[in-house]
């Protein structure tokens, strides 16, 4: 991997609704253009991603999506309103940064939620993408959201018991992202702080298959926490306002874009049905499976091979 870079330009861009979209760019100022779709949502773009990108070769934008990481407002604090938030909006959020930076087209870099959004994105603006490089790949189907929040119970039933626990009897056999997402809606503070930590309890859980990893610390953090957890479930409620299978319809207009996923065997968050379904129906799709990998961890010799493949394409 390469070094963890440093931006040499960032701003705040106006993306209306009252947001300021945070954005960053290092590497080569001439290098090739490529946008980082960070995960989550709510997770915000950490500095390790510029590791997975050759500092000589890229021109490297990263961005907080709306509402999270250096993105105001935040919805860490309850009182912000989710109203502007959709996968709609992200998208807009990401063309107008694009036009922002006078970039012609870029590649798109990013995983796990990340490859929802980017997608998304390369559905929509064909033109603008020049590849894809995705991991942990998924893309919040109202059927992949059933099987993290109860199917997975199979596979941890007594964490996900607790999960299911969480919210009101009356809930517990129906919709549990919707569940939680009301509870975090709560007039009582206490219930909805509450709400929160459960539902990354349980986050945390499911993406860590493989033995050895340690539990993330990110959600010690209040902030992140509550924001995580918010956007996690208001997106998920609404299957990130996608229509079923409108990504895998969506990607065999891709036939021109080059794209690579790389998905982990081992990962039982984003099933591996979904990067096969979508590398059979986008003609210009190479999908690489890696037996021994989960949800990321596992990946980054992958992911900087094929990164390091993407840069010499002109």
């Amino acid at each position: 991997m390469y070094p963890t870079g440093k931006p040499y330009d960032k701003g705040l861009l106006d993306a209306g609704d009252g947001n300021l979209v945070y954005w960053e760019v290092g590497g080569n100022p001439e290098g090739k253009p490529v946008v980082v779709v960070h995960g989550g949502p709510g997770s915000g773009a950490s500095p390790g991603w510029y590791r997975f990108l050759d500092p000589e070769a890229y021109k490297v934008v990263l961005f907080d999506q709306r509402g999270c990481g250096r993105s105001t407002p935040s919805f860490s604090d309850w009182a912000v309103s989710l109203a502007a938030n959709t996968t709609h909006h992200l998208v807009a959020d990401m063309e107008l940064l694009r036009e922002h930076l006078g970039i012609e087209k870029w590649m798109l870099f990013g995983g796990s939620w990340g490859t929802t959004l980017g997608l998304a994105y390369a559905v929509r603006h064909p033109d603008r993408v020049s590849e894809v490089v995705m991991f942990g790949i998924g893309t919040t189907t109202r059927r992949e959201v059933e099987w993290i929040t109860r199917e997975m119970g199979r596979v941890f039933p007594e964490e996900w018991e607790r999960f299911r626990d969480g919210v009101p009897e009356q809930e517990r056999d129906g919709n549990l992202a919707d569940a939680y997402a009301r509870l975090m809606e709560h007039p009582d503070l206490a219930v909805r702080e509450k709400a929160a930590a459960d539902w990354c309890v349980w986050e945390d859980r499911h993406v860590r298959l493989r033995p050895g990893l340690e539990r993330d610390t990110s959600y010690d953090d209040r902030d992140y926490r509550v924001t995580f957890a918010r956007l996690v479930t208001h997106y998920w409620r609404h299957a990130a306002w996608l229509g079923d299978d409108e990504l895998l319809r969506g990607v065999a207009g891709l036939g021109h874009v080059p794209g690579v996923l790389v998905h982990g065997r081992l990962d039982v968050s984003t099933a591996l049905e979904t990067a096969w379904r979508l590398s059979r129906a986008w003609p210009g799709c190479e999908l690489i499976v890696l037996d021994d990998a989960g949800h990321g961890p596992g990946m980054a010799d992958t992911l900087v091979a094929v990164t390091d493949r993407m840069a010499d394409r002109t």
